[in-house]
């Protein structure tokens, strides 16, 4: 059951500008990447449109980090459900230690990175 406006919806009979909103929700994956600048640098983000970002990077529309240190060139890529794991995962990455960043990248070459 769903509520909008104090009325309770079931799930197959949702109003559609409410069951529209939900379905774009529930199928929005977020994804974790590294980029790596052209002065060998690393970066770590989240978007919820890989393409899209990259491309924002590259002109110059990105964060104020990458703009002096292009081309960058995405290295890793990681899927998450939701924002929020979007963006714990992020926090941890970007504790990390270089070594550990490249290790990341270098053991996912094969299915989500490079």
């Amino acid at each position: 059951m769903f509520l909008e406006g104090g009325f309770a919806f079931a799930q197959n009979k949702l109003p559609p500008s409410l069951g529209k909103h939900l379905t774009r929700h529930w199928t929005m994956s977020w994804h974790v990447y590294i980029l790596r600048c052209s002065d060998d640098s690393l970066y770590c983000g989240i978007t919820n449109n890989l393409k899209e970002r990259l491309d924002e990077h590259n002109d110059r529309k990105g964060a104020k980090y990458t703009k002096t240190r292009l081309p960058v060139e995405l290295i890793y890529s990681e899927e998450l459900p939701d924002k929020s794991s979007a963006c714990k995962r992020e926090i941890a990455i970007k504790g990390w230690r270089r070594e550990k960043k490249e290790a990341l990248v270098t053991s996912s070459s094969g299915s989500r990175g490079r």
